[in-house]
């Protein structure tokens, strides 16, 4: 009944605001409602989110409207000139309540979901001098995981069965711990006792499985419902509260070199490098203004750990799954990797193997993490457009009036494997085509590599310098060790994708996400 008050009292609102605004997605192509709870949200999860954009796009053109939860029209254009006014008028689009709530409900306000002059607060942690000091800690978490695959094969014989994707995922947790706040979790270490903050953390982010819930919206729209996720409500307390100890012990040890609130020492001389402790000492620096100091929570940079942990270690799979469909790009690949004559490169020596760095980008092209995210319009606006569209009416169109309340879908995967801008081999694994890229793709909106992966505009995402070196390490390391095979037929592989794309197979529905893959030590 709540649910049902609900929808009608959000149909009449926007009826409402059609009529005050005449702004409106009325005539703008695209599918039918397939639930009037769901609205087309399980067509997307089943077929895939790139894919399923694609297919429109092809039916309605590159501006088309579908339904989301409660059938509410939501816009989805792959037009890179209106991309690049949604991301760059970061004060009219923000992320939309709901999808703020999915992600605050896990790990509290934050990073991921601040907006304005709160995001742009939290962006110190993450320059070449902090990065040049983790690339030893992506180096050896790596080799950790190569380690325990390595135990794996000697148990088992020359070649073992591993699911590439739990191992991975494991590694860039553990790398987070370290990295954010200096604490060894040992998620990777067999028989070693895991922290508090471990199984917090493993709580937290438990195996997800992408699909639309409806108890996920009537969370949303009834907040004592919330109450029921007691688990997820432990684990929260428990990060908190460790959290909180670490920033207290953090600040004792910078707080020597202050007097009276003020610098009274070289910041540069504490030794700690951990993201903690380099937000702590920006936040206290004399140059930053009072009103722009983070706060306690903003510190814990609890939302970086989420956008670190599962977002890497899914590229990275993506990447290993796209170099054993490639032979040729894997034999040279390793022929690049093998002519380094030591195991420990430094950052500059990662960054100077050209073929490697042109095999992470080709991958986060092709299999970008996140298939899409959603802006919502903060107030009226017209939209403008590279490529004009013929509305249900049969007009021309060179421009869209939004409304207040319009929900944005920026096609993130389906722009990086768009045709019109790469080529008709966009959809080929092939890192050659760095060499020379296209001109038509200058003009995505992207941060990072003329591509769309890591988003674009003042809201793009901070930590991906941090998520390439991770890759980069993880793959120098793994395919120096070990050849990787598919352990199952390619097209019983099904991607499931909402936040992210995360793989299950077809015949084995029953053990959720893997990527199954059979695994060798390599021959030098």
């Amino acid at each position: 009944m709540a649910l049902a008050v609900c929808w009608l009292l959000r149909t009449l609102w926007r009826t409402a605001r059609k009529s005050q605004t005449g702004a409106t997605l009325t005539f703008l192509p695209g599918p039918r409602s397939a639930s009037w709870i769901y609205g087309n949200l399980l067509q997307i999860y089943h077929v895939g989110n790139a894919r399923m954009q694609e297919v429109w796009a092809a039916q309605y053109g590159r501006a088309f409207k579908y339904n989301g939860w409660l059938n509410v029209e939501c816009l989805c254009t792959m037009d890179v000139k209106a991309l690049t006014h949604i991301l760059s008028h970061v004060a009219d689009y923000h992320k939309p309540e709901l999808a703020r709530f999915r992600i605050s409900e896990v790990i509290g306000e934050g990073l991921i979901v601040a907006e304005g002059e709160a995001h742009r607060r939290q962006n110190s942690a993450f320059g070449t001098p902090q990065l040049r000091g983790f690339t030893q800690l992506f180096i050896e978490k790596s080799e950790l995981l190569r380690d325990v695959w390595v135990a794996e094969i000697a148990t088992h014989g020359e070649s073992v069965r591993i699911d590439i994707f739990g191992g991975l995922a494991k590694m860039t947790l553990d790398v987070m711990g370290s990295a954010a706040f200096n604490q060894e979790l040992n998620i990777l270490r067999p028989g070693e006792e895991t922290s508090e903050l471990s199984a917090a953390f493993q709580a937290i982010f438990g195996p997800p499985t992408g699909k639309p819930h409806i108890f996920t919206l009537l969370k949303y729209m009834i907040p004592p419902l919330r109450y029921l996720t007691r688990r997820i409500a432990r684990a929260k307390a428990t990060f908190y509260r460790v959290g909180m100890q670490l920033i207290t012990e953090r600040m004792a040890s910078i707080h020597p070199v202050t007097r009276d609130g003020k610098i009274g020492g070289n910041l540069d001389a504490i030794a700690d490098r951990d993201i903690l402790t380099l937000l702590l000492k920006a936040n206290i620096a004399a140059d930053i203004p009072a009103k722009q100091r983070l706060s306690n929570d903003e510190v814990l940079a609890r939302n970086f750990l989420t956008a670190g942990y599962e977002t890497t270690s899914n590229a990275a799979m993506w990447t290993i799954y796209a170099l054993t469909q490639a032979p040729r790009v894997e034999q040279k690949l390793v022929e690049e990797l093998q002519a380094v004559p030591h195991d420990w490169p430094t950052m500059d020596q990662l960054q100077a193997l050209r073929y490697l760095d042109v095999v992470v980008r080709e991958s986060l092209r092709l299999h970008a993490p996140v298939p899409s995210t959603l802006r919502v319009a903060t107030k009226d606006d017209v939209i403008p457009l590279n490529d004009p569209f013929v509305n249900t009416e049969g007009k021309l169109c060179d421009h869209i009036h939004i409304p207040k309340g319009t929900t944005i879908d920026v096609p993130i995967l389906a722009l990086n494997r768009a045709k019109f801008l790469w080529g008709e081999d966009a959809l080929e694994f092939r890192p050659e085509r760095w060499d020379a890229l296209p001109p038509a793709v200058q003009g995505i909106p992207g941060v990072w590599s003329d591509m769309m992966t890591f988003i674009g505009g003042p809201r793009s995402c901070i930590g991906y310098r941090f998520a390439v070196l991770e890759i980069k390490a993880l793959i120098f390391i793994l395919f120096r060790a070990f050849d990787f095979k598919l352990a199952v037929p390619r097209e019983d592989l099904i991607i499931r994708s909402t936040v992210v794309q995360r793989p299950i197979v077809r015949n084995e529905l029953d053990k959720g996400v893997q990527m199954p893959m059979l695994i060798t030590r390599r021959r030098t």
